[in-house]
């Protein structure tokens, strides 16, 4: 984070890599500390989740369909409670790292107790964000949905080749649409964190930001999720189906292994979320003015903000 803000635009995918795997080292005990009560625990929570539902799938369709009532409840109720504690635990870690990186880059002393004091101001405006970026997807869902069923109304079945080609065509456009909707939440995430705006303002903000940067952030999403889907994948086929081929410290040792990697992933995804924030901003020749972006952050812990003060330096020439 010591490059000059013109700099930053020019950051190629492995530089930005570089930059944010480099950040940790200026506050290590902080980012260790947001890693071992925050990240890690998402990590694991995302990979072991499987473990308790496994059983309750198993038991279920092992019953008698008019005695699984009590099995259905309860595995929805653990499904529910997941959700909740994986996305607060996501937006936690998300708005520990990014107040963390903004910090530093205005050169303000760093600590895990003020990260951690400033966090419920923060997921406020984070949680709003969520709501619409959630709202966003649930409705792209109900249309491409709809369009599914119309696409395969209209496609000759008869002809297995075109059917074909129609699910293909299908599924890369979910795809690409599912990866501008997550890199848009993730943009959206951070400008909720370092900007006086959030919720469908930060979606605005976050869409003008990705103008020019589509490419690059899309890639990087898509990464992302390749690793944790290939991540998620081995963990599922050795550590929650593979009993009877494996033995039990062979899956332990896997299982321990899968998750240390993926605190990795995500300690570093959200890194780069960061970083990459700023490069946007630097693209776009919207200068970021370090005081008042200070101002801000130290808003988040009570400290005075000025009421003229305004992180958004639009159309600066830098």
């Amino acid at each position: 984070m010591d490059l000059a803000n013109e700099e930053l635009q020019f950051l190629s995918i492995p530089d930005i890599l570089k930059e944010s795997t480099s950040i940790p080292k200026q506050s290590p005990k902080a980012f260790y500390l947001i890693t071992l009560t925050l990240i890690f625990p998402l990590s694991f929570a995302i990979l072991a989740h499987s473990l308790f539902t496994h059983p309750l799938y198993s038991q279920i369709q092992a019953s008698d369909p008019r005695h699984t009532h009590h099995q259905w409840t309860l595995l929805l109720t653990f499904q529910l409670c997941y959700l909740i504690f994986l996305f607060a635990l996501s937006l936690l870690s998300t708005a520990a790292v990014v107040f963390t990186v903004a910090s530093l880059y205005t050169s303000k002393p760093v600590s895990f107790a003020s990260t951690m004091a400033a966090i419920p101001r923060v997921f406020k405006r984070l949680f709003i964000t969520f709501i619409w970026v959630s709202l966003l997807m649930i409705t792209y869902y109900a249309v491409f949905s709809a369009a599914v069923v119309l696409l395969i109304i209209a496609v000759d079945v008869q002809s297995p080749l075109l059917f074909f080609f129609a699910l293909v065509v299908i599924f890369l456009l979910f795809v690409v649409v599912h990866v501008y909707i997550t890199a848009l939440w993730h943009l959206a995430s951070v400008v909720s964190v370092l900007e006086p705006v959030y919720g469908f303002a930060a979606m605005k903000k976050s869409y003008e930001l990705l103008k020019g940067k589509t490419r690059m952030a899309a890639a990087l999403v898509f990464v992302y999720l390749v690793i944790c889907g290939v991540i998620s994948g081995v963990f599922g086929a050795v550590v929650v189906h593979g009993g009877e081929m494996y033995g039990v410290f062979f899956r332990i040792v896997v299982g321990g292994f899968l998750v240390g990697v993926l605190v990795i992933v995500n300690l570093i995804g959200l890194l780069v979320q960061s970083v990459f924030y700023y490069v946007c901003k630097s693209y776009h020749h919207q200068g970021i003015d370090k005081s008042a972006l200070l101002d801000h952050l130290g808003g988040y812990l009570g400290e005075y903000v000025p009421l003229k003060s305004s992180i958004q330096m639009e159309n600066l020439e830098v």
